[in-house]
């Protein structure tokens, strides 16, 4: 699997754009983080998968990765009740000194 697969997009929403400004100093019991920022990425990529693809696409140091699934939800179409695809998400933080340019 190539790098470029592994994600499919960023999610620029309000809430994500707040936590990719924020970042946190170093603590007693904490290292030190710099924002996050969110990705929709493969149902099947791994968060080792994610991280090196997140690192070598926009050239940052990645802390941690957190991941879920989001579950479709039913909709209409027509007389038909559909639903909408599953995915996953995936928030990556990233070392304090780095940062990505998504707009």
């Amino acid at each position: 699997m190539k790098i470029h697969d592994v994600i499919k997009r960023p999610l620029v929403t309000e809430k994500g754009t707040h936590q990719s400004q924020q970042s946190h100093e170093v603590t007693r019991t904490r290292p030190g983080r710099g924002g996050s920022y969110t990705f929709e990425v493969l149902a099947h990529a791994t968060k080792p998968q994610i991280r090196e693809a997140v690192e070598k696409i926009y050239g940052v140091h990645v802390v941690s990765v957190r991941t879920s699934k989001v579950h479709g939800k039913p909709r209409r179409v027509r007389f038909k009740m559909g639903r909408t695809s599953d995915w996953k998400k995936a928030v990556v933080v990233l070392d304090p000194n780095d940062h990505i340019n998504l707009f």
